[in-house]
């Protein structure tokens, strides 16, 4: 709980730093990813079922990097929360700093090697259930910075693991998979997302790395 609120108190600080210097090593991490324990339950709570809806997703259907402070879009306030003597301009572009990419290890020194990922991927959403939300409610979910759904990662693991499931893939560090599980199975409860029998077997694996 200790390490919840740490990180939380750490994401609510870079918000608040549009347009300055950040110095020290980055420990940010998105907030409110629950402990194993509380991913365990939250995971068994969930409801599994097929997905459904595939054909009919569109990218569209989530407006995302919507603007979110002054000048500054999602995508550029993520970069800001997770880098490290990160450095922007007027127009809130990250000209300097470094992202460290936790699905890999990697560490970037140019924004364009990095994307933000959403950890349970909007194509994901849309087949687990958010094919019968709104667009406003769409829009909140790919926009969301109060939760583990957006992470700074590197650019081809991002386009890597596309729509994925952890069924199919799974970061290749796998010291983060229990980071990963927690995080995951906490973005499909509070959306209250559906999951597939495959892919809780696979969390359930995942969280055993806790």
């Amino acid at each position: 709980m200790r390490r919840a609120f740490a990180a939380l108190a750490t994401a609510l600080g870079a918000l608040s730093l549009l347009l300055t210097l950040t110095t020290g090593p980055s420990l940010a991490t998105p907030p409110n990813i629950p402990s194993a324990s509380t991913a365990a339950s939250r995971l068994a709570s969930l409801t599994v079922a097929a997905e459904s809806h595939q054909s009919t997703y569109n990218r569209d259907l989530f407006p995302h990097w919507i603007t979110v402070s002054g000048a500054c879009n999602t995508r550029e306030q993520v970069l800001k929360r997770d880098g490290s003597g990160v450095v922007t301009d007027s127009s809130c572009a990250s000209v300097s700093g470094s992202w460290y990419s936790p699905y890999d290890g990697a560490t970037w020194h140019a924004a364009s090697d990095v994307d933000i990922d959403h950890m349970v991927p909007l194509a994901e959403a849309w087949r687990s259930g958010a094919w019968a939300w709104t667009t406003a409610q769409r829009q909140a979910y790919a926009n969301d910075l109060g939760g583990p759904e957006l992470w700074a990662v590197t650019d081809n693991v991002n386009q890597a693991k596309g729509d994925q499931d952890p069924t199919t893939w799974k970061p290749s560090l796998t010291s983060f998979w229990c980071t990963y599980a927690r995080a995951w199975i906490q973005v499909k409860w509070y959306y209250g997302l559906t999951l597939q029998s495959g892919e809780k077997s696979a969390l359930t694996t995942m969280l055993g790395y806790c």
